[in-house]
């Protein structure tokens, strides 16, 4: 079948914006492409609020045919966080079957060169940028996400984390020429001539191991980093979160076939109820590379087991905060609760252990004791959250019964500062919504160090009393070091201090933000800018995205001849 999207065209329609992100990821400054706002969508063939609302509606309850070959069942299972069940079935592979196949169709995908799969992945985006408010519910009735929090983290802050991969896979396969003639003199005789191709070569399948949090945030990276280097690409979701990337799935064969190539060099992998099937995935032969977002214990075993692969792995760490002193106490304290309350505290940027001198700290509203902070941190969340319409658009749902138990164990772990009420939301009567709990621990305590040593996912923070500004220190770098952290955040008006904590973060390689009291916050990360873990401790072992997350996708592969 002919081609219905050239390469002409695509060049045309995408160069331009690959260009900008080229750019953005050379300054580093603010960029996007993909719009936040739902209203800025419903033009140019893109899908608005309420088409996008009704196409997920259509999807419920029916089969998600992918043509992908080696269907051997339907599978399926999902029920939204939010109490309804989606009765969508997708389609169970035969690995023998399928994993030939997709590896049949990287010849022509390699010899396509980087620009072209470049642009190919752009399509890619813009199709499912176009389809924003549909993958929006998708990701809100996996995840349990809030609508606004899934459209814009699971829509255009996810395209962008997408987009970004592609351009630093471009850099890294085009940083060396095509070709090149090679002359070295040999004084009075005649010169060594060489003419030398280099090709950039695929290592062979990819394994998208995705997460029930942020399916497609975390997806997309490793996704198009993948498939811009030359890789077919598998997909095996989170079983409570199939949808979205089953859709991007859909979205991305339809767009291989437009452009004239096999549209199984991607294809989704299903598991049945209870079968988990990463593991084997994970350790076949085909498999060269991996992406996995996840728990700790089961990033340390692909780590160790996984041998014949890549491994790329964002695990877990105990994000920390030292609150030393603020020119802002109010702006502190409302970035904070903000930040504690997000997404119910299920995010792996979201801060844990709030490290604060047992003899307080000084303020611009004047001094203020360790267990005043605490109470003032624990009056502006309930303050944040007083208020049912807007708890429910900031909190959203608790995504799986283990953050519910860890939530309801915390309050045995010390003294409660705030406790967690439930939160009734009219429209989901079938979702449980819970405001965080605060509990104060003492750092100087061995029966508390077991707690705030230990990641405890959801919404659930620890007030730990340290000291002084440099026990603080200590424990953060010791955390970091022996946990890991995705984000650290420090409030302090003395330069000394910064210092130290700065200095503990380049040490132990964490991503610092520093006196945050505007509507910037420690667990948000712009991609063409931030980089998203840093590959440098225990909770991750690769940054989203840099160089590293990219070139080792592929290898550059000579051919030589006599010119």
């Amino acid at each position: 079948m002919a081609a219905e999207l050239t390469a002409h065209e695509l060049i045309a329609q995408h160069r331009p914006t690959l260009d900008q992100a080229l750019e953005a990821i050379r300054t580093r400054a603010y960029w996007s492409p993909h719009p936040e706002h739902p209203k800025a969508y419903g033009e140019n063939g893109s899908l608005d609020a309420a088409a996008g609302k009704a196409a997920f509606d259509a999807l419920l309850g029916t089969r998600l045919d992918l043509g992908q070959p080696g269907t051997d069942d339907w599978t399926g299972g999902e029920v939204s966080p939010y109490g309804i069940e989606l009765g969508v079935t997708y389609p169970h592979a035969d690995l023998d079957v399928l994993l030939p196949v997709m590896k049949a169709g990287q010849r022509s995908w390699r010899d396509a060169g980087a620009e072209i799969r470049a642009m190919v992945c752009l399509e890619i985006l813009k199709r499912i940028s176009d389809r924003t408010h549909e993958f929006a519910h998708a990701v809100m009735h996996t995840s349990g996400q809030a609508f606004m929090m899934a459209f814009q983290a699971g829509g255009p802050h996810a395209q962008d984390r997408g987009l970004e991969a592609v351009a630093y896979a471009y850099v890294e396969q085009v940083r060396t020429p095509d070709t090149a003639e090679w002359t070295k003199p040999q004084g009075k005789r005649e010169p060594l001539a060489l003419t030398k191709r280099f090709t950039p070569v695929p290592r062979g399948i990819a394994l998208v191991i995705g997460c029930n949090t942020f399916p497609t945030w975390n997806g997309y990276p490793g996704l198009f980093a993948s498939l811009a280097t030359g890789n077919a690409v598998l997909v095996k979701p989170h079983p409570r979160a199939v949808l979205p990337l089953a859709l991007t799935v859909q979205v991305a064969r339809q767009v291989l076939a437009e452009a004239g190539f096999d549209p199984n060099l991607i294809a989704l992998a299903v598991e049945r109820p209870g079968e988990g099937i990463a593991k084997t995935l994970a350790t076949r032969p085909e498999i060269r590379i991996i992406d996995y977002t996840g728990s700790t214990a089961f990033g340390d075993w692909l780590e160790a087991n996984a041998r014949q692969a890549q491994v790329f792995t964002e695990k877990a760490g105990v994000n920390t905060v030292v609150v030393e002193s603020t020119d802002d106490y109010k702006g502190m304290l409302a970035n904070l609760a903000f930040s504690l309350s997000l997404y119910s505290g299920q995010m792996c940027t979201t801060p844990q252990n709030l490290l604060v001198p047992r003899d307080g700290i000084r303020t611009d509203q004047g001094p203020r004791s360790f267990d005043e902070v605490v109470a003032d941190l624990a009056k502006a969340v309930d303050g944040l959250l007083g208020d049912d319409t807007r708890a429910n658009a900031l909190l959203g749902a608790i995504v799986n019964p283990d953050v519910k138990a860890r939530l309801e164990a915390a309050a045995g772990l010390g003294e409660v500062a705030l406790a967690s009420r439930e939160v009734v939301n009219p429209e989901f009567p079938g979702a449980v919504v819970r405001t965080p709990v605060i509990v104060k621990l003492d750092g100087a305590k061995p029966d508390d160090e077991a707690a705030y040593m230990s990641e405890c996912f959801g919404p659930v923070s620890f007030a730990v009393a340290v000291d002084s500004a440099a026990d603080a220190v200590e424990l953060l770098r010791r955390t970091i070091r022996e946990k890991g952290a995705m984000t650290v955040g420090a409030y302090t008006t003395d330069e000394e201090v910064e210092r130290a904590v700065e200095e503990a973060c380049l040490e132990e390689a964490a991503q610092l933000s520093l006196n945050l009291t505007g509507g910037v916050y420690v667990n948000q990360t712009a991609a063409f800018s931030d980089f998203h873990g840093s590959g440098g401790n225990p909770a991750a072992n690769a940054a989203l995205t840099d160089g590293a997350f990219v070139a080792n996708r592929f290898r550059m592969v000579e051919v030589r001849r006599e010119a």
